[in-house]
């Protein structure tokens, strides 16, 4: 196969951009008489060429090593000025300087043959790149600032003259310009792919003995064209390393197992974009990309990342190269004005510059309003796009850029080269070289490249590509050392090294260049920081400031920062305001980053800041609205200090005391007629009882307990019971003596007052006895805790697990009101005497108006106030009972005891001592009369 052949042309270059923060601005101007520099000469001279139009990429540059490799002595420089350790033999130096309208080219000193003592010790090896930078009155490109030649060469002088790697051993090199085109670049890759000593690329089925005639290239810097090459030197295994292709498509080792990089992937590039939108809070953002490999690539690196970092892109868009035609351009214009319309403040472009430069002409000229451009490294310090008119009212312009060692004698050794190159003897010398095999590649030299001066290019000298052009050859010389297996005194002898072999020490080598320690993954990438550049303008030129950095970690300086808007203050870009503590957001449409704050209720919390439903809380927790986190819940019960409970034990207090009051002065008063005519002993049984049923009261208040839960009913009911049966035989004697017959009358009344009234007594009290003992086996409430019932507390309470038996309980009871009330409503009262039956009746009116108003109320109140409500129930009802039927009395005793007498209460005679309300029974005595009963005298 033969390598294509023939001149191509060069593209128009542009002015120089600033490189790092601080650097100026590489430039050629034309400067009269001013010849080449050595070795970057040219050789013919032709007329300027029209200018092409490539696709707009970084410049890119191949240094490649060729010739025999053994075990060699002699060190040869290559068109500069270098001793070596041995024999001077001739070796292989070759320069293609492309010029901003032609190509120029020189020869140096060649190989006499390949195999041939005059070039057994030395390593010659190639490169390419479309390095022009001339301020003309043209259009410019948008090329790299710096020549990556001046610093590779740089490097392979250092390492000739130098004793640490490759002591004995001579670097070599070719030169040749990309123009930014594929089929320009092949070219050379195809001669470099060549056998040693000719121009043919045989076909082989094993590759493993072809002896190229480079071993190593580096560059180009476009990663459009290095993914072109890559595909190439990969088939062969010739390592290639890129100082400028940062597509992270490259890090494919299985399409691309040979190529290497001194620059960051744009894996890490978009990695800190993002970093850089999070740290100030840009959610909001337009994402557009050059529409080509580049740009398309990178915006989907940064698409992938921002979506999983919460960044929404508000518009995505395309930008044409120049040259777009009528539907590009209307495309192109609906995209500005989107992102002109839309709350979006920062944009980020990830684009070549030449791209950059169309859309930025568009958009002065459409008035955008002022935006945070985010650049990508490919246009941040193009002189392309910060020459543009305007460019001062496009907002504010950040980006990162790679880190890299300084280059203190780089200055002083372009310095040099200029220098040697003002000699015209020496420019003479270039043209008199006769032509090499490489000659059908490259064209007639231009005469604007003579034209170069140190204020031209002065100001690129600290670029950021300078280093990492350095750094690759440096990559490469320490490969072949540790291939050749090279000492501090020498490399041993050894048969030719192959590409191949180069490529095994190159997979995670170490190297240093500049005193800088890099390495390389097992993808081929150096592990290189980012520093943050802001455009600060200053005059017509922005300069580049550092206002952080990068490297795995951003560092911000927000001091240093200066933004577009009117008090400086930083632009902010959100669809939605940021929620407050408490809320989540609630997404609205298709963008996550817009969406409404919703308040996290009772009961939830906010755990994140990025959460999108609030979380809930556990059961034994809570939480108020709009809580961060939850808090333990509290035992929440009947407690003693409760207001409501201090009430209600005043009011048991208050009943109590009556009750022993009552109690006691009816023992006092214990054969009086109004005692024995209320029932006597059953009387003071009763009293008893309604204090029982008092401190019955005590056992709700506190914490409850298996066994409170289990004594609450039975110790209410039961002393409930006996007092109701007391009333109840009390009604009987009222309505026997009122309403029955005087015969019957004095058969009943001593069933009433005997000893049986006492079995009806106990009956009552055992049925309610056996009712309560089977509500308790059958249904036995529990202690449960409740965590639904209140917001913020546990309510712990005794469970009623059915209302059957709790409503039997309460049945019996009223039964027995129900009798006394039947036998004591209807009774007719007797002129002259106490009318007993009317305070039965209230005491039954009175229980039935506390337990008939218990039951709903009981039923529907909160389960936190049920014991409140049982409570206070019971003490209501002793409170009723006690005023209606014994407090009456005890009033009659204390404060009208003239009214204490038989007639009035039993129904005898002044002077009876007995009596029929009698309770004790007896004889008559002999001087009195039997008394008339008049309950048994009808009226």
């Amino acid at each position: 196969m033969q390598p294509p052949a023939g001149p191509a042309e060069s593209p128009v270059p542009t002015a120089g951009a600033p490189s790092q923060a601080g650097s100026q601005t590489w430039a050629t101007q034309p400067t009269p008489g001013l010849p080449m520099l050595p070795g970057l000469g040219s050789r013919a001279e032709g007329p300027p060429r029209a200018p092409s139009w490539p696709v707009l990429v970084a410049s890119d540059q191949q240094e490649l090593t060729c010739g025999n490799l053994g075990p060699r002595d002699v060190r040869a420089s290559s068109g500069a000025p270098g001793r070596g350790r041995g024999r001077h033999l001739p070796c292989c130096a070759w320069l293609c300087w492309a010029s901003p309208l032609c190509w120029a080219w020189r020869r140096g000193p060649r190989c006499a043959c390949p195999g041939s003592s005059g070039c057994r010790a030395t390593t010659c090896w190639g490169g390419s790149s479309p390095w022009a930078r001339l301020r003309t009155q043209a259009s410019a490109t948008g090329h790299s600032p710096t020549p990556p030649r001046a610093p590779g060469k740089m490097a392979v002088e250092e390492i000739n003259r130098g004793s640490s790697l490759l002591p004995g051993t001579l670097l070599g090199y070719d030169f040749f310009d990309t123009c930014s085109d594929p089929v320009v670049a092949i070219k050379p890759s195809l001669m470099f792919m060549a056998k040693a000593g000719g121009r043919d690329v045989a076909a082989h089925c094993d590759y493993s003995q072809h002896q190229p005639r480079v071993l190593a290239v580096i560059g180009p810097q476009s990663s459009e064209l290095a993914l072109i090459t890559g595909k190439l030197f990969g088939f062969f295994l010739m390592p290639q390393v890129s100082y400028g292709a940062s597509m992270d498509k490259l890090s494919d080792r299985e399409a691309f197992p040979s190529f290497f990089r001194t620059v960051p992937s744009d894996q890490v590039q978009a990695t800190a974009m993002v970093e850089l939108l999070l740290a100030l809070h840009w959610n909001w953002v337009a994402a557009l990309a050059s529409d080509e490999e580049y740009g398309r690539q990178g915006l989907s690196l940064f698409s992938s990342l921002a979506s999983t970092k919460g960044i929404c892109i508000a518009q995505e868009g395309l930008v044409p190269l120049p040259g777009v035609t009528g539907e590009q351009l209307g495309t192109m214009w609906d995209l500005l004005r989107q992102v002109n319309q839309s709350s979006v403040e920062v944009v980020v472009l990830f684009s070549s510059a030449r791209a950059a430069r169309t859309l930025f002409s568009y958009s002065i000229r459409s008035r955008l309003s002022p935006k945070v451009w985010v650049a990508s490294e490919a246009w941040l310090t193009s002189d392309l796009v910060m020459t543009l008119p305007g460019m001062a009212q496009v907002g504010t312009v950040l980006g990162f850029l790679q880190q890299g060692a300084p280059l203190p004698d780089f200055e002083s050794y372009v310095q040099t080269r200029l220098a040697m190159a003002a000699d015209p003897a020496f420019c003479a010398s270039l043209d008199s070289k006769r032509p090499g095999p490489e000659d059908h590649v490259v064209g007639p030299r231009c005469p604007q490249c003579d034209h170069i001066s140190l204020d031209n290019v002065s100001a690129s000298l600290r670029h950021h590509q300078t280093f990492a052009a350095y750094a690759a050859v440096y990559a490469v010389a320490q490969a072949l050392h540790n291939t050749l297996l090279c000492g501090t005194s020498g490399c041993p002898a050894r048969e030719p090294v192959q590409p191949w072999q180069l490529l095994e020490n190159m997979y995670n080598m170490s190297f240093q260049a500049s005193g800088l320690e890099l390495r390389f993954d097992t993808s081929g990438n150096v592990d290189l920081g980012y520093d943050l550049k802001l455009w600060v303008w200053q005059d017509q030129i922005p300069e580049l400031r550092t206002v952080g950095s990068f490297d795995g970690r951003l560092q911000l300086q927000p001091s240093r920062m200066n933004w577009h808007t009117p008090r400086n203050t930083m632009p902010m870009s959100q669809c939605s305001r940021r929620c407050e503590e408490g809320q989540v957001r609630r997404v609205k449409g298709f963008h996550s980053c817009c969406y409404d704050c919703v308040d996290c209720t009772a009961g939830s919390y906010q755990r994140s800041p990025d959460d999108l439903l609030c979380t809930q809380c556990e059961q034994d927790q809570w939480s108020p609205d709009k809580s961060l986190r939850c808090f333990p819940r509290k035992p929440k019960f009947l407690a003693w200090g409760e207001p409501a409970t201090l009430l209600l034990l005043a009011l048991l207090g208050l009943v109590l005391g009556l009750v022993l009051a009552a109690l006691g002065l009816f023992v006092w008063h214990r054969d009086s007629p109004l005692v024995r005519a209320s029932g006597g002993p059953r009387a003071c049984f009763g009293l008893a009882c309604l204090g029982l049923v008092c401190l019955s009261a005590l056992l709700f208040p506190g914490r409850p307990s298996p066994a409170h839960c289990l004594a609450q009913q039975p110790l209410l009911h039961l002393p409930l019971s006996g007092c109701l049966s007391t009333l109840v035989l009390q009604a009987a004697e009222v309505f026997v003596e009122s309403e029955l017959p005087s015969s019957w009358a004095a058969r009943l009344r001593s069933h009433l007052r005997g000893p049986q009234a006492w079995l009806a007594v106990l009956l009552a009290v055992l049925v309610e006895a056996v009712l309560c003992a089977w509500s308790l086996g059958a249904f036995p409430p529990e202690v449960v805790t409740d965590w639904q019932v209140l917001p913020t507390e546990a309510l712990v309470h005794c469970r009623m697990r059915s209302w059957v038996g709790f409503g039997l309980l309460h049945t019996a009871n009223a039964t027995l009101a129900l009798l006394c009330f039947l036998g004591t409503f209807l009774v007719r009262s007797q002129p002259g005497r106490y009318n007993g039956a009317r305070s039965l009746t209230f005491a039954t009116l009175a229980y039935f108006i506390t337990w008939v108003s218990f039951v709903p109320l009981f039923a529907n109140v909160p389960v936190v106030h049920q014991p409140t409500v049982q409570m206070g129930a019971s003490l209501l009802c002793a409170l009723g009972i006690l005023g209606t039927f014994h407090l009456p009395k005890c009033c009659l005793l204390l404060w009208q005891s003239e009214s204490n007498t038989p007639e009035f209460f039993l129904g005898g005679v002044p002077g009876d001592a007995r009596g029929h309300g009698g309770s004790r029974g007896g004889q008559e005595t002999e001087q009195k009369p039997v008394a008339h009963d008049p309950v048994a005298s009808p009226h």
